[in-house]
């Protein structure tokens, strides 16, 4: 991650905190983003660098018109300063930034089977009692695990699978 990401990122908290709008600011920036993310000839358009920011922002202005003037500034900003192809990126820095501010823990549910929802629901529930936060968690089904559960949190990893303790087995054998 960037430098400027995260001061650009945190720019637009600080400012959507002191608004009190963060709510509408992370909806909208999350609309923007997704619009870039399913339109390859806005993207393109946007990190073309021989159109000249002038028409950058014209069009911006026009797919921005409804926006919260917070949301439309920022973008605004990002391309004057030549940054609007970074604008994804800057994206997900917020939301990291805000999800870290209201203590949400993201994970990732890796299961040999699909969990059913009241099954992942009370995994879900006893990783928030034990870290005190509030989860939110993508589920992954991958058989190679064979079965168990693997828990990923950004760079932490709780392997409590079939695959993960043969492998610690086959290392305690290799290296008694």
């Amino acid at each position: 991650m960037a430098v400027a990401h995260r001061v650009y990122a945190e720019a637009l908290l600080e400012a959507a905190r002191d608004k009190g709008r963060i709510a509408r600011v992370r909806e909208e920036l999350d609309a923007f983003a997704q619009a870039l993310a399913q339109s390859d000839d806005l993207r393109s358009f946007l990190r073309n660098p021989q159109v000249e920011t002038e028409t950058k922002l014209a069009a911006l202005d026009d797919l921005l018109a409804a926006s919260d003037d917070l949301v439309r500034n920022f973008v605004h900003l990002l391309a004057e300063k030549g940054r609007i192809a970074e604008v994804e990126d800057v994206h997900r820095e917020f939301n990291r930034l805000l999800a870290r501010e209201e203590r949400v823990l993201e994970l990732e549910l890796t299961t040999a089977v699909e969990l059913s929802d009241k099954e992942a629901a009370k995994v879900v529930k006893q990783i928030e009692e034990a870290s005190g936060r509030r989860v939110e968690a993508t589920r992954v089904v991958d058989p190679g695990i064979i079965g168990g559960i693997v828990v990923q949190a950004g760079s932490v990893r709780a392997d409590a699978s079939v695959r993960g303790r043969l492998e610690q087995l086959r290392e305690e054998l290799i290296n008694p």
